[in-house]
């Protein structure tokens, strides 16, 4: 639900040609709104993203940026103002605070690393996930067809990225939207953690490419796999064999492809 009775979409109008004529439309846009999230009060970035679910984009951010733990967020503070809306993070005072990336202007909702000032600061070392969870191809390919059930605003706007997350058996138990695809992983983050689930004991997937960032992030959640609609960057698939996660991309109704640790995908499998 979109906070403060903000929409996520609106009605917009157009002039839709084709070449054997043109006639006027509307059609669902997606919301794009500015996103402040600052911590203890301190401003840290600006996301521009969907203003909705934003206390699972808070917690998600904090902790797939690596700024603090799950455990560390004591609190969240959501304020709309005339430009957006300003999210505050406050961490407990207990809590060990680890160098964020600092960031010079906003996030872009098509850039996972928008302001990051150093080059040390993009591509960093990344915890080792361990989790011995195995699923089958088949629970693969049921998390896949299931993804357009779990997409409402997508299917209005054709203009949004989702990212669910699916159990050993396939089944979706959670999922999210967003202009922005790391937006969109982020909610999905916060929101698993906000709602108590174990990302060891399954595994995501996202609607989007796979680039590097979303390896990352999956990875700082303890998510041991993450399957890609579309394919998958090459230093995606290094960070992934560095991160003991497996990578799954170019995943569509008729079957995908394992780019990394193919040992917890089981089942029937034939190779040329």
């Amino acid at each position: 639900m979109a906070p403060l009775g903000e929409r996520q979409s609106q009605p917009r109008r157009g002039l839709q040609w084709r070449p054997d004529g043109a006639q006027r439309i509307e059609r669902d846009t997606p919301t794009e709104a500015a996103i402040g999230l600052s911590f203890d009060g301190r401003p840290h970035t600006v996301l521009m993203a969907t203003p909705a679910d934003l206390a699972d984009l808070a917690v998600g951010f904090t902790i797939t940026e690596g700024v603090a733990a799950w455990s560390d967020i004591a609190d969240l503070g959501i304020e709309a103002t005339d430009q957006g809306h300003l999210v505050d993070i406050r961490l407990r005072p207990s809590a060990r605070r680890r160098p964020a990336r600092p960031r010079t202007l906003e996030g872009r909702s098509s850039c996972g690393l928008c302001g990051v000032q150093r080059l040390a600061d993009t591509v960093r070392p990344l915890p080792k996930v361990s989790s011995a969870e195995v699923v089958t191809h088949e629970a693969v390919q049921r998390a896949v067809l299931a993804l357009s059930d779990v997409q409402p605003l997508g299917r209005r706007t054709r203009a949004t990225h989702a990212a669910a997350f699916a159990g050993r058996d396939g089944a979706l138990r959670l999922a999210r939207e967003d202009v922005g695809r790391h937006n969109a992983l982020d909610k999905l983050a916060g929101a698993l953690f906000r709602e108590g689930l174990d990302p060891a004991r399954g595994f995501v997937v996202v609607t989007s490419r796979c680039s590097f960032e979303m390896v990352e992030k999956t990875a700082r959640i303890g998510c041991p796999m993450i399957v890609a609609v579309s394919a998958p960057t090459d230093l995606a698939i290094a960070k992934a064999e560095e991160a003991g996660v497996t990578l799954v991309a170019l995943a569509r109704a008729d079957g995908h492809t394992v780019f990394s640790h193919t040992h917890r995908l089981i089942g029937q499998l034939q190779t040329a």
